[in-house]
């Protein structure tokens, strides 16, 4: 069918891909330098795709519809996601667009954990639940993770860390939990996201200090996690020079950062009902040695044991745990755009 050009807006990015049915991926800079006549189908990575999408869809005026409407929820994701659709669609009008979804993945969430402790209506009449993100990424990284260790059934954590954070189990490569919610603000602190915070901190704000819910929106999605925690950046190669130099707070913030991670991953490992291994993926838990050494230090009680020389390395693919580590640590690079590739053709097959 020709190659599929994967568009993926993210909260920090915008990346183009061109993967070819071999599953060469070549990165571009924008859709100019992409031909339109070797361009098959295009493949869009949306964040949020509700209750209802939750299978690779061809995008026509009802699906963008309902991605535009879940802009509130995903903020940072779906508003990005919808302009890489109109964009896409002008550049290449003569090809089928497919929408795919971060939120699939975790429909295997069982009910235990994708439910929220609600009134009924809530849940029931208005959609309250877990839904989860990252899910093209963990499922990519938990590829990786299974073949790399030759076993098929596994108990995994993966540690997707980037400009947004979660934490996944994945057992024989189904997620079982995960950290994100209805929303990709909760679970563990983020570059500028809050990750989970008490409710009834949020109910303070707005009645005693008439904080309005745009400033609350604005706040916990741009100007809170490492950089809020920090005041000076969410990003982590800033924070750990500042933190080298003894900048207090950018320490706190490492701190923080690196607690809650490791928070999550022992409770992901007791959904699991135990710990095979730990994938560390995305721009921070691919790059930063630090990040990794801080989380697995807080998890030997679950033998995890880091081999500090390979976790300094810059591994990529690799394992970075001693050869004793009861529980084996493995750094994998992101490519989410392979599983939308692969979602594409097989659902331009079919039509």
């Amino acid at each position: 069918m020709g190659a599929t050009l994967v568009v993926n807006a993210g909260s920090t990015s915008l990346k183009l891909h061109v993967v070819s049915d071999a599953e060469d991926a070549v990165e571009v800079a924008s859709f100019d330098a992409v031909r339109a006549d070797d361009i098959g189908a295009v493949g869009h990575r949306v964040v949020h795709g509700g209750s209802h999408l939750i299978e690779a869809t061809v995008i026509d005026d009802a699906v963008r519809a309902s991605v535009a409407e879940l802009e509130s929820i995903a903020p940072l994701h779906n508003r990005p996601a919808i302009a890489g659709i109109d964009a896409a669609t002008r550049a290449f009008p003569a090809v089928p667009h497919v929408a795919v979804f971060d939120t699939a993945f975790h429909a295997t969430m069982p009910v235990e954990a994708s439910t929220y402790a609600l009134p009924r209506a809530w849940r029931e009449e208005w959609g309250i639940r877990r839904f989860g993100f990252h899910g093209l990424s963990v499922q990519w990284c938990a590829e990786r993770v299974r073949a790399h260790l030759e076993r098929s059934q596994l108990r995994l954590v993966v540690c997707h860390l980037g400009g947004g954070c979660s934490v996944t189990a994945v057992r024989d490569g189904r997620s079982i939990d995960t950290t994100m919610g209805y929303s990709p603000l909760e679970g563990v602190p983020m570059a500028t996201r809050s990750g989970s915070i008490d409710a009834g901190a949020l109910l303070y704000l707005q009645r005693a200090r008439g904080v309005s819910v745009d400033e609350l929106d604005r706040a916990l999605n741009e100007d809170s996690g490492l950089e809020g925690l920090s005041g000076l950046s969410g990003d982590i190669r800033e924070l750990e020079s500042a933190a080298a130099a003894g900048h207090a707070d950018a320490l706190m913030a490492l701190a923080v950062y690196t607690y809650r991670i490791a928070g999550a991953v022992s409770a992901m490992a007791a959904s699991l009902g135990g710990l095979d291994a730990v994938a560390f993926t995305a721009g921070v838990g691919e790059h930063s040695a630090g990040v990794r050494r801080a989380v697995c230090a807080r998890l030997g009680f679950l033998g995890v044991e880091l081999d500090d020389d390979l976790n300094q390395g810059d591994p990529v693919d690799a394992d970075v745990s001693t050869a004793t580590s009861a529980v084996r640590v493995l750094v994998v690079a992101a490519r989410e755009e392979l599983i939308v590739a692969r979602a594409v053709r097989r659902l331009v097959a079919r039509t």
